[in-house]
C-alpha cells in the first residue's frame, strides 16, 4: 500500500497538469449532467414495513384520494379573542372574518371552495349539527354524542380560541413557498394589529431553512486553525480548497444521479458536512506530513516529500476513509429510506474526499512547489531536545499520561462513566410543533391548542377499517363495535368515525388520546391498540390498521431503536476486522471500540441532561429527537477511527522502526498530536456553530457532535489510549501466529520504506550519482526501488 501510494502522489506532484485537468474535467462533466440532465429530489417519506405504513396503505387503497400524513402540507391558524371574549361577539367575529379573507387570497390555496380558510365559529356550529345528529342516529346516548363533537370542533369549549386549517394546494411540505408562507404571515400580523392573538403551525407553514451560515462559521474557523498549524496563509488555504473541491464533487454527483433513480432531498445535508469535515482532516493530515518530510529531506526534494507523505499518511487516509464508509454505509441496515440514501450519498462523497487528498492534493502541491509554505504569518521553528528530535506539547503530554497509566485510565473511565449516567431516562420521539422553541409561532399555537382542546387535539390517531369482508348491512353494526371498542380505551379522550368512502366498504375513526404525542401514554395506547387489533378484527370479520403523523413517529422510533444493536454490531465488526488488518494487532482495536463506546454513551449522557432534562438552563426540556443516537454513532464513529487511525499508526511506524513501546507512544505524539487536535477543533468549531439555530434539533445535534469530537479526540484518543499502550506494553501489537499468516501486510507505516536520509546525505548520493552517470538513480535514494 505505501510503495503504491508513494509513487502516485510522487507521479501525481510531477505530473500536476494533468492531474489538475482530470479533477477539472470530472467536475465540469458532472455540472454539465447535473445542469441538463438532473431532477427534483423526492420529498416522498416512505418507511415500507412499519405498521402504520401498512395502515396507509390501506387507507389509499379504500380512500384514493386521500394524502400520505407526511405529505400533506397543512396549515393550522390559532386564534385567540382576549381573556374573558369569545370570537363569536360580532367585534372578534368581524376580525376573524378579515383574516379568513386575507388568508384565502393568498398563493397555493386549494382551488375548492369548501376547502378554503373558514371562521371556526361558523364552521363549528355546522360540524357539532352534523356530529351530533349522525351519532344519535346511530344509537349513541345524546350526552356521548355532544362530547363527541366538542372533541372534534375548531372552537374551544369558551368560545375563546378557534382553529382555521387548510391544506396547501401542493405535493408536499417542500413545494410551499416562501412567499407564501409570508402571505399568511403577513395576514396574521394585520389580526394582531386588530386586537386578536394570533399563532400558526403545521408541515406547510415550516421555515425554509436557508443552510449556510454554519458551514461558513466552521470554514472560517478552519481557517484560523490551519493558520495557526502551518503559519502559512497558502497552506491553510489548501486544505480548505481540496475539501470544497470534494463537497462539490460529492454535490453535482448526488444531483447527476437524479437524473438515473429517485434520490431523496435530505441526501445532500449529511454529505455536505461529513465531506467538508473528513475533507480537511485528510488533507491537513497529508500536508502536515509533507512539512515533516521536507524537514528531513529539505527543499530540494519536494518530489521525494511528496512521494513520502502521500505513501505514509495518505495510507493512513485511505483506511480512515474505509472506517467511514462503513460507518456511513451501514445506516442501511436501518431499513429507513431517507436514511440510507444519506449515508450512500455521505459515502460516496467521503470516496471522493479520499480520492481528491491522494492525488489533487499532491497535484496542487506540484503546481505550488516552493510557494505552497507562502504567506508566512508566523515561522515553524519546533524546539528540539538533546538528540535534535522536534520537543513539543505532544510530547510532553504523552511523558505526563506516561507517569501515571493507571490513575489516568480510572480518571477517564469515571469522567466518561458519570457523563453516561443520564442515558438511562433517554425518551425519543420526532420533533413536533410542541417541541419548538417556545419563541416560535408554531410552539405558540401548539400551546394554545393544548390549553384549549388539551394535549391529546394534536396527536390523533387514525384506524382504517376495511369492511369489504363482510356482507353490506352489516358493515354499519361493525363499525360501531370499532368505534366503541376504541373510545373504551385507557387514555381514550374520543373516537369518531370521520371519512365513509363512497361504497360504504371502509370508514375512518380518528382517536384522540388524553396525553400528547411525545407522552409516554399516548405510546402505551398506541401499543394496546395493537395488541387488541386482531380480536376486534375477528369479531366484527373487519381488517384495520393504525396509521397518521403520531403513529408513524412512534414507529419511526421503534424502527430505529430496534436497529441500533444490529447497527452497532455491523458497523464495530467490520472496522474491527479492518483495524486489524490495519495495526495487525488484536488489543488495539478492542481498546479503540472500548474508547468509542465510553465516547458516545458520554454524548448521549450529556445530550439527555442539556436538552431533555433541561440542564444548565440551555433548552427547555423536551424528548431527544429519535434518529440522534444513530447518527450520532455512525458520524462520530468515523470521526473517532480518523483519529485513532492517524494517531496511532504514528505510535506502530516508530514501533516498526525500533522504538520501545514507550519512546513509541511519545515519538506518535510528537507528529501527530498536533495535527490531530487541530482536526478535533475544527470539526468541534463547524459543529458547534449548528448551536446558533433557532430550532431545537439543529440545536441539540450540533452540541451532541461537537460533545462527541472534543471526548473522544481529548479525552479518549489523546489520553485513554496513550494510558492503555503504556499498560499493554509490547502486547498492544500481540498478534496470532495463525492470523498473522493470512492478514495481508498493507503497510499503512511505509515499513517497506527505508527510512529518509537526512538532506545532507541526499545530496552526497546525488554528487555521487551524477558523477557516476547514474543521476536517476539519485531519485531512489531514500526510499528503495
Amino acid at each position: 500500500m505505501a510503495s503504491l501510494l508513494y509513487r502516485l502522489g510522487k507521479t501525481a506532484y510531477r505530473r500536476w497538469p494533468i492531474f489538475l485537468t482530470a479533477w477539472l474535467v470530472i467536475m465540469v462533466g458532472l455540472g454539465t449532467v447535473a445542469a441538463t440532465m438532473s431532477k427534483p429530489m423526492s420529498n416522498a417519506f416512505s418507511i415500507p414495513g412499519i405498521a402504520s405504513e401498512k395502515a396507509a396503505d390501506l387507507q389509499a387503497e379504500l380512500f384514493p384520494t386521500s394524502v400520505n400524513a407526511f405529505d400533506q402540507a397543512g396549515a393550522t391558524v390559532v386564534v385567540a379573542a382576549p381573556d374573558g371574549h369569545s370570537l363569536d361577539e360580532p367585534t372578534y367575529r368581524a376580525q376573524v372574518d378579515a383574516l379568513v379573507a386575507d388568508l384565502g387570497d393568498g398563493p397555493q390555496m386549494p382551488t375548492d371552495p369548501a376547502a378554503l380558510p373558514a371562521n371556526p365559529v361558523d364552521t363549528a356550529a355546522g360540524m357539532r349539527a352534523q356530529i351530533v345528529g349522525a351519532s344519535v342516529e346511530a344509537g349513541m346516548p345524546e350526552a356521548q354524542a355532544e362530547a363527541n363533537a366538542a372533541a372534534l370542533l375548531p372552537l374551544s369549549p369558551d368560545g375563546r380560541v378557534g382553529l382555521i386549517s387548510w391544506n396547501f394546494d401542493v405535493k408536499s411540505p417542500a413545494d410551499v413557498e416562501a412567499a407564501t408562507q409570508a402571505a399568511v404571515a403577513d395576514a396574521m400580523d394585520q389580526a394582531r394589529q386588530d386586537g386578536l392573538q394570533v399563532e400558526a403551525n403545521g408541515s406547510g407553514l415550516q421555515a425554509q431553512q436557508a443552510g449556510g451560515a454554519s458551514e461558513l462559521i466552521g470554514v472560517g474557523i478552519a481557517l484560523v486553525v490551519l493558520v495557526l498549524t502551518f503559519g502559512s496563509l497558502v497552506a491553510a488555504g489548501l486544505p480548505l480548497l481540496t475539501a470544497l473541491v470534494g463537497v462539490g464533487i460529492g454535490a453535482l454527483s448526488i444531483s447527476a444521479m437524479t437524473a438515473f433513480t429517485d434520490i431523496s432531498s435530505s441526501t445532500t445535508g449529511l454529505a455536505t458536512m461529513i465531506g467538508l469535515a473528513v475533507g480537511i482532516d485528510y488533507a491537513l493530515f497529508i500536508l502536515a506530513r509533507y512539512r515533516s518530510e521536507l524537514d528531513v529531506l529539505g527543499e530540494e526534494r519536494r518530489a521525494e516529500a511528496v512521494g513520502r507523505a502521500v505513501g505514509t499518511a495518505g495510507s493512513a487516509v485511505t483506511f480512515a476513509g474505509l472506517t467511514v464508509i462503513i460507518a456511513l454505509a451501514a445506516l442501511a441496515v436501518v431499513r429507513i429510506p431517507f436514511m440510507t440514501a444519506m449515508g450512500l450519498g455521505a459515502a460516496a462523497t467521503v470516496t471522493v474526499a479520499v480520492l481528491v487528498a491522494l492525488t489533487l492534493l499532491p497535484a496542487l502541491l506540484g503546481l505550488f512547489k516552493s510557494k505552497a509554505f507562502a504567506g508566512r504569518v508566523r515561522r515553524y521553528v519546533p524546539r528540539r531536545d538533546d538528540d535534535g528530535r522536534v520537543l513539543n506539547n505532544g510530547v510532553r503530554w504523552a511523558r505526563l499520561v506516561g507517569r501515571a497509566p493507571v490513575i489516568t485510565l480510572l480518571v477517564v473511565v469515571a469522567a466518561l462513566g458519570a457523563l453516561a449516567i443520564p442515558v438511562k431516562g433517554l425518551h425519543l420521539a420526532l420533533p413536533s410543533d410542541s417541541t419548538a422553541s417556545s419563541d416560535t409561532t408554531a410552539r405558540k399555537a401548539a400551546d394554545l391548542v393544548t390549553g384549549s382542546f388539551g394535549p391529546g387535539r394534536q396527536a390523533p390517531l387514525l384506524v382504517v377499517v376495511d369492511g369489504r369482508g363482510i356482507a353490506a348491512e352489516d358493515r354499519g353494526a361493525a363499525y360501531g363495535q370499532v368505534t366503541a371498542w376504541a373510545s373504551g380505551l385507557d387514555d381514550v379522550a374520543n373516537a369518531q368515525v370521520v371519512a365513509t368512502n363512497a361504497d360504504n366498504s371502509g370508514v375512518q375513526i380518528m382517536v384522540t388520546p388524553q396525553s400528547a404525542g411525545d407522552d409516554a401514554r399516548t405510546e402505551d395506547l398506541l401499543t394496546t391498540m395493537r395488541d387488541g387489533q386482531s380480536e376486534i378484527e375477528a369479531s366484527t370479520g373487519t381488517t384495520m390498521g393504525v396509521t397518521g403523523l403520531t403513529a408513524i413517529a412512534s414507529d419511526v422510533s421503534a424502527r430505529l431503536a430496534s436497529a441500533l444493536p444490529i447497527y452497532l454490531a455491523v458497523v464495530i465488526g467490520l472496522a474491527f476486522l479492518l483495524l486489524t488488518v490495519v495495526f495487525r494487532s488484536i488489543l488495539v482495536p478492542l481498546t479503540a471500540t472500548f474508547g468509542f463506546l465510553l465516547s458516545v454513551l458520554a454524548t448521549l449522557g450529556a445530550t439527555v441532561a442539556v436538552f431533555q432534562n433541561g440542564a444548565l438552563g440551555l433548552m427547555e426540556g423536551q424528548p431527544i429527537v429519535s434518529f440522534m443516537p444513530i447518527f450520532l454513532i455512525g458520524v462520530v464513529f468515523g470521526l473517532a477511527m480518523d483519529y485513532q487511525v492517524f494517531l496511532v499508526t504514528r505510535i506502530r511506524e516508530a514501533h516498526v522502526h525500533g522504538a520501545d513501546f514507550r519512546e513509541s507512544v511519545v515519538d506518535g505524539f510528537r507528529n501527530s498530536a498536533r495535527v490531530v487536535s487541530a482536526a478535533a477543533l475544527i470539526m468541534i468549531s463547524v459543529f458547534a456553530a449548528f448551536m446558533l439555530s433557532d430550532e431545537a434539533i439543529l440545536k441539540s445535534m450540533g452540541f451532541a457532535l461537537a460533545a462527541a469530537v472534543f471526548f473522544d479526540a481529548f479525552i479518549v484518543r489523546m489520553t485513554l489510549i496513550p494510558a492503555l499502550m503504556y499498560l499493554m506494553g509490547e502486547k498492544a501489537w500481540w498478534l496470532p501466529r495463525w492470523l498473522d499468516r493470512i492478514l495481508p501486510n498493507v503497510d499503512i507505516e511505509g515499513e517497506s520504506l527505508p527510512a529518509a536520509l537526512p538532506v545532507q546525505a541526499v545530496q552526497q548520493a546525488d554528487e555521487d550519482a551524477a558523477g557516476s552517470g547514474d543521476a536517476d538513480d539519485a531519485e531512489l535514494v531514500g526510499v528503495g526501488r
